[in-house]
């Protein structure tokens, strides 16, 4: 059976949706920028599909579109949605693919853009209502369907304990590794620049270098009527557009062609958990996927936990008894943001990268996603 690696893993840069520099950028034109850097250099008689992970698009498949867009007539597409875990789900389903010996090289990974999506209307009782959201699950007042600071965030900190202290200092300390991280160039060998109609685009947007433990305790809870509710807007994700690719190959064709290795796909695991728990499902993906692994928790070098809340990202940690030291060390969805559908997969190429700047190891990429879903993914970074 061939092995599954990775040989190229690239990413846009993140903007801040609806007043940021990729606000009329869209997702299609997203699509066509991070396919089209991924795919450069290949021959694309090489490519077996383009798999991309997208949500509130209407349908349309993005990775079709931008195969046509870049010169890769011959390939087909596919659009892949399991909410915030699709782009990390649209990498797993290539690497099944290449490990199966049905395809040999997949460009998989996610696009968002909350600045363009479309938004729907629907009828309630004879009046249009502006705008319509498809459900995640079935709504319950333990977890509404449109409120992810309850389902994800409040109800992890409840059931963990995690105090708003706790979620305040990991969200300074993600933007603190965010910051650092861009002032030392580690995110240069990951991001694509792209040039959009307010300027070429180049550094991740959503970080703030001014944030202090004050101004993050000084926000109000989104939801003052619960009484203790500590979920603020700091101390949760932002509304963001990006993308996110990599190039999925089997080693046999990696070898045959001369690509360079960066990582092997070791294993991956989608759970399921009850909606009101949605923030703690890592805590059941994570376990699974190691277990596919053959690994141990002590035996995994970085982890990137998504930071849909602080604190269902400081839960997990908790809960899984992880070293907080190993995971997130360039800063999430707090401070880089949370471009939807394309996370999962840039939450892979940074791991990637930092992992081979420290000379290589085993990495996690594990989220929650939306109605009561988790995945983590198992990558291996070689030696250089």
């Amino acid at each position: 059976m061939p092995e599954a690696v990775l040989v190229s893993a690239l990413r846009t840069p993140i903007g801040t949706a609806f007043k940021g520099t990729l606000r009329d950028t869209t997702a299609y034109d997203l699509a066509h920028h991070i396919v089209g850097a991924a795919a450069d250099g290949l021959d694309p008689a090489l490519v077996d599909d383009v798999v991309l992970g997208e949500g509130l698009y209407g349908g349309g498949v993005l990775a079709r579109h931008a195969a046509v867009t870049t010169g890769l007539t011959d390939v087909a597409g596919l659009a892949q949605n399991r909410h915030c875990a699709a782009g990390l789900a649209a990498v797993q389903g290539a690497a099944a693919s290449v490990r199966a010996g049905m395809d040999e090289l997949v460009i998989a990974g996610g696009v968002n853009s909350a600045s363009t999506a479309p938004k729907s209307r629907f009828l309630v009782g004879g009046e249009w209502a502006d705008p319509w959201v498809p459900p995640t699950h079935p709504d319950r007042p333990d977890a509404p369907n449109l409120d992810m600071s309850i389902t994800v965030g409040w109800n992890a900190a409840v059931k963990a304990g995690v105090t708003r202290a706790e979620m305040d200092a990991w969200a300074l300390r993600s933007h603190r590794n965010a910051v650092r991280a861009i002032d030392e160039g580690r995110f240069d060998a990951e991001v694509v620049p792209i040039e959009t109609p307010h300027g070429r685009f180049a550094v991740d947007e959503h970080p703030r270098r001014g944030t202090s433990l004050e101004k993050l305790a000084s926000l109000k809870p989104l939801h003052p009527e619960i009484e203790g509710f500590s979920i603020t807007a700091g101390n949760a994700c932002g509304a963001n557009d990006g993308a996110a690719a990599l190039v999925v190959a089997s080693d046999r064709l990696a070898e045959r062609q001369g690509l360079p290795v960066l990582a092997a796909v070791r294993s991956w695991a989608s759970v399921g958990v009850d909606p009101a728990e949605t923030g703690l499902a890592p805590v059941k993906a994570i376990p699974k996927a190691l277990v596919r692994a053959g690994l141990a928790l002590d035996e995994v070098t970085l982890f990137e936990i998504n930071e849909a809340f602080a604190a269902m990202c400081v839960a997990t940690i908790g809960l899984l008894g992880i070293d907080p030291g190993r995971v997130n060390v360039n800063g999430s969805g707090c401070s880089l943001g949370h471009p939807v559908a394309a996370t999962g997969a840039r939450m892979l190429v940074t791991l990637v990268h930092e992992l081979r700047r420290r000379g290589g190891g085993v990495g996690v990429a594990a989220m929650c996603a939306g109605g009561g879903m988790g995945s983590a993914t198992v990558i291996e970074v070689p030696a250089p």
